[in-house]
């Protein structure tokens, strides 16, 4: 039954008995007037007291029990309040985020999961001794992260659809290291290398490889550029290597 129907029932129960011990109070009093100048009958009077304090009573613990029904309805009434406000906060139809562990053929991933996929921030621990820990979306590597290769060397930056875009800085072991524009996972657009030596060469980049104009800036304040096209990545030193490291070839999916 509908609290709030069941409420005005009681009421309405508690209303008629009321008006009918109100009544009958009437009715004694009546009586004991009539009775008043007789003293034989002040037995009779007193009884008839008696039921009158007693009917009063149960007038008062009518009243009593009928604020005790509001009250109650009250707070029920607060409680639905309460409830339909949180209701109204949820995002119906989407499932909330939880914290979990997948292993796989690819490794090992600890964070957070959405509908059984990688969502929110976690690491995955790859079998190659690889390791990501950042941001991910959907299961792939999305927004911000860290990617340490075995080899030691390592990526701060941007994800997007699991692979590196917008802005990062990669880290050799050596020292080494590149600061600037990814796209699909390669260096791409404006970018610095610092080398260990003190140097620094700055430039643009094309699918990982240097287009245009370079210029390198010696620790001893020499100046060098060099241009660059799309098919012919030469070095300004014979011996450099910067080649940066892709992402396990392994699948994210866990």
């Amino acid at each position: 039954m509908d609290p709030l129907n069941n409420f005005m029932l009681n009421n309405k129960i508690y209303t008629n008995n009321n008006n009918i011990l109100l009544e009958v109070t009437s009715k004694l009093n009546g009586l004991i007037s009539d009775l008043t100048d007789n003293k034989a009958y002040k037995i009779i009077i007193a009884r008839i007291k008696d039921i009158i304090n007693l009917v009063n009573k149960v007038i008062n613990e009518n009243k009593k029990n009928t604020d005790l029904i509001r009250k109650d309805i009250q707070t029920l009434n607060d409680n639905i309040i309460s409830l339909s406000k949180g209701i109204n906060n949820l995002n119906i139809g989407e499932s909330k985020s939880k914290k979990g562990i997948k292993i796989s053929k690819t490794g090992r991933y600890e964070g957070d999961l959405k509908n059984g996929k990688k969502e929110g921030k976690g690491i995955l621990y790859y079998t190659t001794g690889d390791k990501y820990d950042g941001e991910w979306k959907n299961g792939s590597k999305e927004g911000k992260g860290i990617y340490y290769w075995k080899s030691g060397n390592r990526y701060e930056g941007d994800y997007k659809n699991g692979k590196r875009e917008g802005k990062g800085i990669y880290y050799w072991k050596n020292g080494n290291r590149y600061e600037g524009d990814y796209k699909n996972g390669n260096k791409c657009g404006n970018g610095i290398m610092y080398y260990n030596d003190g140097s620094r060469e700055m430039g643009d980049y094309l699918n990982g490889k240097k287009i245009g104009k370079h210029v390198k800036l010696y620790k001893n304040g020499e100046i060098e550029s060099n241009d660059f096209n799309n098919n012919n990545d030469i070095n300004f030193n014979k011996n450099e290597n910067n080649s940066d490291n892709g992402d396990s070839s392994l699948s994210d999916s866990v």
